[in-house]
């Protein structure tokens, strides 16, 4: 009953947000926005989710990580689609698919020079498995289908809460290994030299993003992780070189869009995912013309 239960929540939660008109006056339009418990929920979920994805996406743009975000969730959706064959909660097999997988890319791909044949040939058999999920299901898999999309108007408190406790380990881990990792992300081969463990630090580093990534398909999908993940952190890479504010900066962003998002989304008929993927995308593109741009400013 549960994937009914969820769908007919986001039918109705759409159908309030289509019925609001917007009047310019920001004030009033927040509180009659988060006078409805499902937008209370979703902005308590989306700046959990902002946060944590902010964190551990840049450490992923500084290990040269991105087609590994990439490919966990595609490898969750597959986890996702076994899930729901064993009539089980498709985030179970979502993050264990994608904790397998990253373990798996880890292992194979220790060195980033090689990390990409090794991802993508973890990716091509993981998607090989969830075909043949998809195959033998003779249901409707409602559910399973929403985590390529998200599904962030249909956050319940419950929710909220395990996503928000799924984000303190995650922070609390980074904190715990911030140094290492950050030395082994800049320079693998001095790091090694140094004595820090490349591999498990690379396993560790995976077990994380699977989880962050888990955790953050439910705001914009697993097609469209990138959006929080990578492109935010990628902005503030661009920024500044300085990895403390980098980190400041990719959750700034990442924020930003996700409120933003939900704030329009509200007044509009269109997905949230498609919001904060173009605010973002914006945001990088910005940033790419004012790199280009610069220098001619500079000599004028």
């Amino acid at each position: 009953m549960r994937p009914i239960i969820a769908i007919t929540t986001t039918a109705v939660n759409t159908n309030i947000m289509t019925s609001a008109n917007f009047n310019w006056n920001i004030i009033s339009d927040l509180q009659m926005m988060l006078q409805y418990p499902f937008m209370q929920h979703a902005f308590e979920a989306g700046t959990i989710v902002a946060v944590v994805a902010g964190i551990v996406g840049y450490f992923v743009i500084l290990r040269r990580s991105s087609f590994a975000a990439h490919a966990l969730s595609h490898i969750g959706f597959a986890g996702a689609a076994g899930a729901v064959l064993m009539s089980l909660n498709p985030i179970v097999g979502l993050l264990v698919f994608t904790v397998g997988g990253g373990v798996a890319m880890a292992t194979f791909g220790r060195k980033a020079m090689s990390r990409d044949v090794q991802i993508g040939i973890v990716l091509a058999f993981m998607l090989g498995i969830g075909v043949l999920f998809i195959s033998l299901y003779t249901g409707y898999a409602t559910e399973a289908y929403s985590i390529l999309f998200g599904q962030i108007l249909g956050i319940s408190a419950s929710d909220v809460l395990v996503t928000l406790i799924a984000a303190l380990v995650i922070l609390f881990s980074v904190a715990v290994i911030y140094r290492p990792l950050l030395f082994s992300s800049l320079s693998e081969d001095i790091a090694e030299a140094k004595g820090i463990s490349i591999f498990w630090f690379g396993v560790f580093f995976m077990i994380l993003l699977a989880v962050a990534t888990s955790i953050s398909v439910q705001v914009v999908g697993v097609l469209l992780i990138f959006a929080l993940m990578v492109t935010p952190a990628a902005i503030a890479q661009r920024m500044t070189r300085h990895p403390a504010q980098g980190i400041l900066l990719a959750v700034i962003i990442a924020l930003l869009a996700t409120w933003f998002g939900l704030f329009v989304s509200f007044y509009l008929p269109y997905p949230v995912s498609f919001f904060i993927t173009t605010i973002t995308f914006l945001g990088y593109s910005a940033v790419r013309f004012f790199e280009a741009v610069k220098p001619k400013l500079v000599s004028a």
